[in-house]
């Protein structure tokens, strides 16, 4: 793995923060950072401080820890932010990765309360954590930010988080992961009762489809979890989902945005494919399966050249081409989008560390 692409990383970060300060974009448009286009929800602030500790980290330089300590507190008043499902995605790249590096309780506290936030989204009757779109709704992503309630309940002996931890993550094994290890974007439930519905999807092809961002959510997430409660179920629901991306990916190890739409309008989704190399890492780590650490080098190798890697394209302003927001909305098609960057120089740190 090329230490380069942190020196590329350098040079995109410190042009947005400079030419755009404060500001947190989520996709571009025609290769550059778009302030104002639709968000449709409000979910990856987190991603800019992310990346901002990744580079202070490897590079021990102290001006990016100073901006990566600035971006995490623009974020803080988002710890009681009770309208999204993705505090996860906001506070354990920025303050969790903050509160590792210093001990500080006071940092740590603001992850705790993001924690007990995420919480009370618990729906009873479903056991699940209900997503932002409506009570509802289940979404597959919400397994990437429950690890924050298993660690507010492993940090403060909160046996009610735990609980709810769980029962949302059996809930979404059993619903949204099907028996062939492919994942639903969505579930539905009768609120009345906390029966199970139906799948559906908000952002892939078809409700019985796998949409592939959400197929990687699965795997890094469920991996997540099991380092958490060391329940098998987990393991052996993230093994599923891992088989099933690399049984179905073409030989560059990229997914279209979806792996059931026939003649794709997205033949690549270099934001799932980042996410996925990242969770395969750690599930490698976990199982010791070195199938899953070589298919996530694959990736890695396909995503840092030139088709991919923006660093020889002129005027780019992210880490990673073609990767897809929305494809439904027509949010950040074929473009950079921050989660894509944030997940993509996280895998390569945690190879260029080992």
């Amino acid at each position: 793995m090329k230490e380069s692409i942190f020196d590329f990383a350098q040079v995109q970060l410190r042009r947005l923060i400079t030419e755009h300060p404060d500001q947190f974009p989520m996709y571009t448009t025609h290769g550059r950072w778009d302030f104002s286009g639709e968000t449709w929800t409000n979910w990856c602030e987190g991603f800019l401080g992310g990346q901002l500790w990744l580079v202070y980290l490897h590079t021990k330089d102290l001006w990016w820890r100073e901006q990566a300590e600035h971006y995490a507190r623009l974020i803080e008043p988002r710890k009681t932010d009770r309208a999204v499902h993705d505090l996860g995605f906001l506070f354990w790249p920025t303050w969790k990765r903050w509160y590792d590096l210093t001990g500080d309780p006071g940092i740590q506290n603001v992850v705790l309360d993001a924690g007990r936030t995420l919480a009370l989204r618990y729906n009873k009757k479903g056991k699940y954590l209900r997503s932002f779109l409506a009570p509802d709704s289940l979404f597959i992503d919400i397994m990437m930010n429950v690890g924050i309630i298993f660690y507010a309940a492993q940090q403060t002996g909160d046996q009610n988080l735990y609980e709810i931890g769980l029962q949302h993550c059996l809930t979404s094994r059993r619903f949204l992961v099907r028996g062939d290890g492919s994942t639903a974007h969505e579930g539905l439930f009768d609120l009345d009762t906390g029966e199970f519905l139906r799948q559906s999807t908000q952002q892939g092809w078809r409700a019985d489809s796998c949409w592939a961002r959400g197929l990687a959510w699965a795997i890094y997430g469920f991996t997540t979890v099991y380092g958490f409660t060391n329940d098998d179920r987990f393991l052996d629901t993230a093994r599923a989902c891992a088989d099933f991306y690399i049984n179905h990916i073409p030989a560059h190890g990229i997914p279209p945005n979806d792996f059931d739409e026939p003649e794709p309008t997205c033949p690549y989704e270099s934001s799932a494919a980042a996410i996925a190399a990242s969770g395969l890492l750690d599930l490698a780590r976990i199982s010791g399966s070195a199938r899953y650490r070589q298919q996530a080098l694959h990736i890695l190798g396909t995503l840092t050249g030139p088709e991919f890697l923006a660093e020889h394209t002129p005027a780019w302003e992210g880490l990673l081409m073609h990767g897809v927001y929305h494809q439904r909305k027509g949010l950040g098609v074929d473009e950079s989008v921050m989660w894509g960057d944030y997940f993509f120089l996280e895998a390569v740190g945690k190879v260029l560390d080992e």
